[in-house]
């Protein structure tokens, strides 16, 4: 089996999460990667949308968990994506990381980024 991987890069949502309440209240950037592996002999061979894993349907899974869900860590809300594409669309594997843009720390800091990953048993 060939290996096939889509990346969806740099999703760009506004949501309300945080620890503290001016993070909740105010708002902020939130941006996510992902990484899906999957079967797209079919798509390959055919240039058939209809066989192919249509990124729209994932991007709007993600972009509805960002801007609706309420987290107050940037884990859960991975944990969130990861649970809802491994369950909606069959993949092989998937990367999930998601990025909080300049977080408050109390200093300069480019992002705060968490990454999860999930594989399916090959013995399966």
């Amino acid at each position: 089996m060939t290996v096939s991987k889509l990346r969806l890069k740099n999703m760009v949502f506004y949501g309300y999460h945080g620890v503290f309440d001016a993070e909740r209240e105010l708002g902020q950037r939130i941006e996510v990667d992902l990484e899906l592996e999957l079967e797209a002999g079919p798509a390959i061979r055919t240039d058939d949308f209809d066989a192919a894993l249509n990124y729209v349907d994932v991007y709007t899974v993600v972009k509805e968990i960002v801007e609706e869900g309420e987290f107050k860590l940037i884990e859960a809300m991975a944990g969130a994506i990861l649970d809802q594409l491994w369950d909606a669309f069959d993949l092989q594997s998937l990367m999930v990381r998601v990025r909080k843009p300049q977080p408050p720390v109390g200093g300069i800091m480019e992002a705060a980024e968490f990454e999860l990953r999930k594989e399916r048993d090959a013995s399966l």
